[in-house]
């Protein structure tokens, strides 16, 4: 196998198992693991994977994206301490705009019952789940469902939702760079969360720790234009800090 089949390899396993240990892909190749280490380099040098203490995670792009019921197996830990604590943040908020993705979708699970609320969203799964919920008016923007991710994108959608006012917005992101803003990798998905932005008067960001410093194909916000982002204490507090010093507060849980 040579250097370029053998990083192929590395790529389709992390794809399919949302992240690969240097030890293991060792074994499995039959490689030293300091051979797979410069692999793992050579492809974060290329933007096809993120390095972690001993192994690496995929990157999302125009060419790949993970599922919905792919992303509801990894991290949930700390993606329901993300949704609790983005969930406090509501305030006197009536109505909310609600992202695709798996932890907006565990905001929404946080949210107090009984309190009146509007929520307008792109996710199915998210309307689904909240359409049965006491004096909670649910909006489900409609257009083109993606497949993956099971939101509704395009015009449609994005006509719908410039026409309203939101009082906050929970936006989620494929990648969140202090260099690149908040990014990802369908300009489809981008339109709907910039305009999301737009017309939101509060935003705040929810993400898992591995979406930092990453960065994809279609950037749709800046990290100024969030009141706050939460996360997890995986992330440092040293870059946690470099992020509050564009503006928002970072909440780490």
């Amino acid at each position: 196998m040579t250097a370029e089949e053998r990083q192929r390899e590395i790529v389709t396993i992390a794809r399919n198992a949302g992240a690969v240990d240097v030890a293991e892909l060792a074994e499995k190749l039959d490689v030293s693991k300091e051979t797979v280490r410069r692999d793992l380099r050579t492809l974060e040098d290329h933007g096809l994977v993120r390095r972690t203490h001993g192994g690496a995670y995929p990157v999302e792009s125009a060419g790949f994206e993970t599922t919905l019921a792919f992303r509801a197996t990894l991290h949930v830990p700390e993606k329901r301490r993300i949704a609790a604590a983005a969930a406090e943040l509501l305030g006197e908020a009536e109505t909310l705009f609600v992202d695709e993705g798996f932890t907006p979708q565990l905001v929404t699970e946080a949210l107090p019952v009984g309190r009146r609320l509007t929520v307008v969203t792109t996710s199915l799964a998210t309307a689904g789940a909240l359409a049965g919920r006491d004096n909670c008016s649910v909006i489900l923007l409609g257009g083109r469902v993606r497949g993956g991710t099971l939101a509704t994108v395009d015009h449609w959608a994005n006509h719908m939702l410039s026409g309203f006012v939101i009082d906050l917005a929970f936006v989620g992101a494929n990648g969140i760079s202090r260099v690149h803003g908040l990014t990802t990798p369908d300009p489809a998905v981008a339109e709907v969360k910039a305009t999301a932005v737009r017309v939101a008067r509060r935003r705040v960001f929810v993400g898992v720790h591995t979406k930092f410093g990453a960065a994809s194909f279609c950037r749709f916000a800046e990290i100024p234009d969030f009141e706050a982002i939460v996360t997890g204490t995986a992330l440092p507090p040293t870059e946690a800090h470099r992020y509050s010093l564009l503006g928002p507060q970072v909440i780490r849980v």
